[in-house]
């Protein structure tokens, strides 16, 4: 598979560092040449990582998307992974407002940056479950298979209209993480009666 990385921070470093197995290409608003050079990837501008990957890591801060976006061109057919999180919350993901031409999944936004280098993810013997919100099959079942590649367990959270139930997640349990909480214990792992 041919991944694009938006961005050079820590989750594109990490998610990266995962799919190393993969042919990549970075392209990012600092340069990326450090972190391609890591990776064993290429570098690229906006435009050129999205004209090589079949599937996109949009790993920028959310303020950035827009920019990005823009000087990325067309996506039409493309797998467009949000891993951003919107401070602002303001409904359906930034990343889908904008690129109406991609196939965006919402996806990797629920961890810590230092969950995504754990190799694999796991607590207490069970994987990590990562939902993703998307529309397309074919693009959710790409990007579950780059769930599987990193050792976790995809799980399908609905359509794109419930990524912003994720944001909403992510706000809720980074605040309480913040405050000395432990977010995990809310989520009681009983398993259900049928």
């Amino acid at each position: 598979m041919r991944i694009g990385i938006f961005g050079t921070g820590g989750m594109a470093d990490a998610l990266g560092t995962q799919w190393a197995r993969h042919d990549l290409m970075v392209s990012g608003r600092s340069d990326p040449a450090p972190l391609a050079e890591r990776l064993g990837a290429a570098t690229g501008t906006w435009r050129e990582t999205a004209a090589f990957a079949d599937v996109l890591l949009l790993a920028v801060p959310a303020v950035a998307i827009g920019e990005v976006l823009a000087e990325a061109g067309p996506l039409a057919g493309k797998v467009l992974v949000d891993c951003t999180n919107d401070p602002g919350l303001t409904g359906a993901p930034v990343a889908s407002r904008i690129a109406t031409d991609a196939h965006v999944v919402k996806a990797f936004n629920l961890a810590h940056v230092d969950v995504w280098r754990m190799t694999p993810p796991a607590f207490d013997g069970r994987p990590l479950s990562v939902p993703l919100c998307g529309d397309d099959p074919a693009a959710l079942e790409a990007v579950s298979t780059l769930v599987r590649d990193i050792g976790a367990k995809p799980v399908h959270a609905g359509g794109l209209d419930r990524a912003a139930l994720l944001e909403a997640t992510a706000a809720f349990a980074i605040g309480l993480w913040f405050a000395g909480e432990d977010a995990q214990a809310i989520l009681t792992p009983i398993a259900p009666t049928r």
